[in-house]
């Protein structure tokens, strides 16, 4: 059983409001796929080739590659070191179909202590990320984690509709 949602405090600085509105997205999509097989985790709707196991590989690489690769400029481990992104850009997504539902949500969970560990280490939300974007440009970390709100409310919204479909369960 998934522990229940902690909301996000009501009157929160800067810093806490965004970190605990990240962790709350976090942990709606850690329970969007518990309990869920293998084919669960396989399962998409109408058109879409997207799935909650897509997802979580997904936003698995999203951690890793905006905390490790561009706040701190390392380079991305396995199993994202390997991959031609340019000839698979949806490789994650693509790919988790063929990895087990234990093996998905160790890699999400590892990628979120990693991030969390990585934002702990930070007292400035006006540093800039180390890596450049392709136009020279930085941005602030306070943008990343902005952006990784985003990308998780994003992917939420997706969830809700797979989940319901797949067992009918809806709500965070």
């Amino acid at each position: 059983m998934t522990a229940p949602l902690t909301e996000p405090a009501d009157a929160p600085s800067e810093r806490q409001g965004l970190e605990e509105f990240l962790d709350y997205y976090r942990h709606v999509m850690r329970r969007k796929v518990s309990g869920l097989d293998s084919t669960a985790l396989s399962h998409t709707i109408a058109s879409s080739t997207l799935t909650l196991g897509g997802i979580i590989k997904h936003l698995s690489l999203v951690e890793e590659s905006w905390f490790s690769e561009d706040i701190l400029g390392q380079e991305l481990g396995e199993p994202w070191a390997d991959v031609d992104w340019k000839a698979d850009p949806e490789w994650e997504f693509r790919t988790a179909i063929d990895d087990s539902p234990d093996y998905l949500l160790d890699l999400y969970d590892r990628a979120c202590t990693r991030s969390r560990e990585i934002l702990a280490g930070i007292d400035d939300l006006d540093v800039l990320v180390a890596r450049e974007t392709a136009s020279g440009h930085r941005f602030n970390v306070r943008w990343v984690l902005i952006h990784m709100i985003e990308e998780y409310a994003r992917h939420a919204g997706h969830a809700d509709l797979i989940r319901e479909d797949i067992d009918g369960v809806t709500g965070d």
